[in-house]
């Protein structure tokens, strides 16, 4: 079973195994000069947290030889396990969006809404959700540039999947850390798609934002769903068009007051023949896992309804 993936000499992608499937979920291990500690980019859910022991260990680290960590945004897939780790490193700091950092301190109205949206799988799902000091949680501006691991990293505001999304870059290697904005795009396919939860959805925003690293003259993405590419004005591209093109899709039904269910079978069909082109069925159906349909849907409606009470 292969945990782990070099990205470059000092980079290594860690497979999570969520939910004990490959490439769905990745963190980043992120090494430096011989005396600094390590730092992890993307913490993963709890539920995965023997996972990135044991990715960590193919490297020969514990969870204790960790210096800092980094998260694009707070959604449960990405951060979840933050709380945890701190509580096991106790003098570690967790780097984050300002918009987030209050919710890694302070997590109840984040727990609030996604067992509202999870129910009993909640748990199963996501596992121990923990709160975080607040003098151990940094909130990093944007643009600013912050050293762990001996490297420095810019991080970026990259809003519209989430208010509190940042990407992290690494300007020496032209490598961009960067969570959900660039969307899904698993090994062994070309399709990206849009992850698009609710409550902060902005497509306008995310234009901006894959702008903002489209300028960067980047040479590589390292994605949380799943992995490193090169390919970066391909994935750039596809998502700025993918975003507008899905509410295209939808926006019509929903303005006929079709129910989430019909919008979820409408978009479906949309892309279905699409992906089974690019990807096949196993690999359509991974996708799944790293972004749920029907949240996605649920994403567009509250956009919809935003823009219409604006």
């Amino acid at each position: 079973m292969q945990r782990t993936v070099p990205v470059d000499a000092t980079t290594t992608a860690i497979d999570l195994f969520f939910r004990d499937r490959s490439e769905v979920i990745a963190a980043y291990l992120l090494e430096g000069e011989p005396g600094t500690k390590p730092a992890i980019l993307e913490t993963g859910p709890a539920s995965c947290l023997t996972a990135l022991e044991a990715g960590l260990a193919e490297r020969g680290y514990r969870l204790d030889d960790l210096g800092a960590i980094l998260v694009t945004h707070i959604h449960l897939d990405h951060a979840g396990a933050a709380g945890v780790i701190a509580q096991r490193v106790p003098d570690i700091p967790v780097y984050v969006n300002p918009v987030g950092a209050a919710h890694m301190i302070d997590p109840s109205r984040l727990l609030h809404s996604a067992r509202r949206i999870y129910g009993a799988q909640m748990d199963p799902l996501w596992g121990a959700v923990v709160p975080i000091p607040a003098p151990r949680v940094v909130a990093v501006g944007d643009g600013e540039k912050i050293l762990v691991a001996g490297r420095a990293l810019r991080a970026i505001a990259t809003p519209g999947h989430a208010s509190h999304h940042h990407a992290f870059v690494d300007e020496a290697t032209g490598t961009a850390f960067t969570g959900d904005v660039t969307g899904i795009a698993l090994p062994g396919g070309s399709y990206v798609r849009p992850p698009t939860p609710p409550p902060d959805l902005d497509l306008d925003a995310w234009t901006v934002s894959l702008d903002r690293l489209a300028a960067l003259g980047l040479r590589r993405l390292c994605l949380t769903h799943f992995g490193p590419r090169t390919d970066v004005a391909n994935v750039l591209g596809q998502m700025r068009s993918r975003i507008w093109e899905f509410a295209g899709v939808l926006r019509p039904g929903w303005e006929r007051g079709e129910s989430v269910d019909e919008l979820l079978e409408t978009l479906r069909r949309h892309i279905r023949p699409a992906m089974l082109a690019a990807l096949g069925e196993a690999l359509a159906e991974r996708y799944d896992l790293a972004g749920a349909m029907r949240m996605n849907i649920e994403g567009f409606v509250r956009y919809f309804e935003k823009r219409k009470t604006a």
